[in-house]
Order: structure tokens, then C-alpha cells, then sequence
């Protein structure tokens, strides 16, 4: 188990954390923890799997597609009726792309699940519009308090 003393809440504006990992598949557990602790200090318990879900393939698919060292992981709360989950990663050319994959293949199905759980999602490139150096994917839920 990864330590996430590097969790850093948001200094200003709605209630947020975001965590910096490396880009491997065993960040998927920091950014599942993440999302469930998170929604916990919210009050958002039961709305903590699906959190957890999303943000768990938002993160496996920027360490399948993307490329660099690291990701972010954040979970805000811009609103008191929605969370958003994020990752940013380096790979800005590496759009999310959404597909349905044939019954024999076993990969392709994480945009789906995102897509399936959440109220939206998409992504933003980042850095300037002729020259970004990254994006970041999300994904909003609807939650009650």
C-alpha cells in the first residue's frame, strides 16, 4: 500500500485534493483511495464506488495510452450537486476515444464504464492551443448530500 502523504488540498476556491503518482498501473489504488476518502469528508459515502470506478479507469487508461513519467490525480467538488474526477497526464496528441469493442476482446471497455456512471465526461487540452503539453480527462457525477 502506497503512502498519500503527497495528497495536497485545493488552497483556494470549491473543496478539492489532487495527488501526483507515477504512471503505473498500481496508481490505480492511490487514486481509488483518493476518491474514497475524499467523498468521506464530504459526506459522500455512498456515492464512493462509483467514484472510485471511474477515477480507477480514468487512471488505467492514461497508463495504457499516454506517455511520462507521472499523472495527477484530483477529486473536486465544484459544485454541492457534483464531483469531478480528473487525470492529467502528458500525452495531449492521445485523445480519449470512445469505441465498443467486439465480445472477444479484452480491453476497450473503460470509457464505457465512465460513460455508463457518469453524468458527463470529457477532457481539456492543456498549455497553449498551438502547442499543449498535456490534458486532462474527467468525468462529473451527480451526487446528494
Amino acid at each position: 500500500m502506497t503512502a498519500m502523504t503527497e495528497v495536497r488540498p485545493r488552497s483556494s476556491g470549491h473543496p478539492g485534493y489532487n495527488l501526483t503518482k507515477p504512471r503505473e498501473a498500481a496508481t490505480a489504488e492511490d487514486a481509488r483511495r483518493l476518491a474514497r476518502v475524499a467523498l468521506a469528508a464530504w459526506g459522500l459515502e455512498a456515492e464512493a464506488e462509483t467514484a472510485e470506478l471511474v477515477l480507477s479507469e480514468l487512471v488505467a487508461n492514461a497508463v495504457r495510452h499516454a506517455w511520462g513519467a507521472s499523472v495527477r490525480i484530483a477529486v473536486d467538488r465544484p459544485a454541492d450537486d457534483r464531483v469531478r474526477l480528473a487525470v492529467v497526464d502528458r500525452a495531449p496528441r492521445r485523445l480519449p476515444e470512445l469505441r465498443t469493442p467486439g465480445p472477444e476482446e479484452v480491453c476497450g471497455r473503460g470509457l464505457l464504464l465512465v460513460k455508463e456512471c457518469a453524468d458527463q465526461w470529457g477532457y481539456d487540452l492543456l498549455g497553449s492551443i498551438t502547442k499543449p503539453w498535456g490534458k486532462c480527462v474527467w468525468a462529473e457525477l451527480k451526487v446528494t448530500s
